[in-house]
């Protein structure tokens, strides 16, 4: 019996894929309504970064971030992600009885077990034969559940499927906050967990449907995928709060970026695209890839701002937002990148 190496597939680094028959039906995005400004952080922090020496206003001139958005009292970050997909469906025409499979990718949970993916089946009125399932991998998860669907559709076991997340930042940031405004805060730990006031609140969801049947969609052309696992510790989160090497994890982060963007060269043209659609962090990040792969500055859209890094669901909603003002047949490249690290690119015809 001949091995994979035998039948003329190299095994060696992480090889590219495409899609046959997959087209993205719609993407939507839902704001969590409360705008909670860095002001207002830095109003809460006054005591801690006066006796740390810190400079005023760090999170906006260090991240670029001037607001973020947490969910109103008595919303879930669950309940969003039912209100995304209810949506991403009514935008695509696709009845909840035509769903052959639901992936939650949010990094909020609330329990160990069952998934959030069940609450969420249940709520969008999905039949029993639609599979789900969580699928978590950091802030990479939404641009995994988009493959992974894709796949499925492709090999004709599914027809259509829905990819959710929601993401709820105030319990964490606000753990964050009162252990920040403790008198023993050193600098050090002010820095470990700086990246956790970066986060913010939102959801966003995607219908995936078979290609040959909307010719007019958006199709899922394929992309590349790679991993730098040897950073597994540089940013571990929790339900009370985040610890992040920031340096390490943008060094590493942006080294893996460009190592991918390398590797699939040979396949893929991405130097001339209409659209990079990033995953949200900071400027200094965001300024980093531009600069590392030399992108069109005015075609990498910035949410981050006013959102925060929203986790698995910032790349979807700045791709919704930037839907509107998306011709039919532009190029647009999603660049996802997740703590672990991991990183994926997926190229989308509009």
């Amino acid at each position: 019996m001949q091995d994979r190496n035998e039948q003329g597939l190299d095994l060696a680094g992480n090889a590219t894929f495409r899609h046959s028959n997959t087209a993205l039906l719609s993407v939507s995005s839902v704001e969590a309504p409360m705008i909670v400004s860095s002001k207002d952080f830095d109003h809460r922090l006054a005591s801690t970064l006066k006796r740390l020496k810190f400079p005023p206003r760090l999170l906006e001139r260090v991240a670029g971030i001037t607001h973020r958005r947490w969910w109103a009292a008595g919303t879930s970050f669950d309940d969003a992600a039912v209100e995304a997909g209810a949506k991403a469906l009514a935008e695509a025409g696709v009845g909840a009885s035509e769903v052959g499979l639901l992936i939650n990718t949010s990094v909020t949970r609330r329990n160990l077990e069952p998934s959030v993916a069940v609450k969420i089946h249940h709520e969008l009125g999905l039949p029993s034969s639609a599979m789900n399932f969580d699928l978590a991998n950091a802030c990479l998860g939404f641009v995994n559940g988009l493959i992974l669907a894709a796949n499925m559709i492709d090999s004709g076991q599914i027809k259509y499927a829905v990819i959710v997340n929601g993401e709820d930042a105030q319990v964490t940031q606000e753990a964050t906050l009162a252990r920040l405004q403790r008198p023993e805060t050193t600098r050090e730990d002010f820095s470990r967990e700086f990246a956790t006031l970066t986060l913010g609140s939102g959801a966003a969801a995607a219908v995936l449907g078979p290609a040959d049947e909307y010719p007019g969609a958006h199709r899922l052309v394929g992309g590349v995928m790679r991993a730098g696992t040897e950073h597994h510790e540089l940013c571990v989160g929790g339900i009370d709060g985040m610890t992040t090497d920031t340096k390490g994890l943008l060094d590493g982060g942006l080294q893996l970026v460009v190592d991918a963007w390398h590797e699939a060269q040979p396949d893929w043209d991405w130097a001339a695209m209409d659209r990079y659609v990033t995953h949200q962090v900071s400027n200094a990040y965001t300024q980093a890839i531009i600069k590392a792969i030399d992108l069109d500055p005015d075609k990498v859209p910035i949410t981050f701002p006013h959102w925060g890094n929203v986790g698995p669901a910032s790349l979807p909603m700045t791709l919704a937002a930037e839907a509107q003002s998306l011709n039919a047949g532009d190029r647009v490249l999603c660049m996802g990148v997740g703590s672990g690290l991991n990183a994926g690119m997926v190229e989308i015809v509009w």
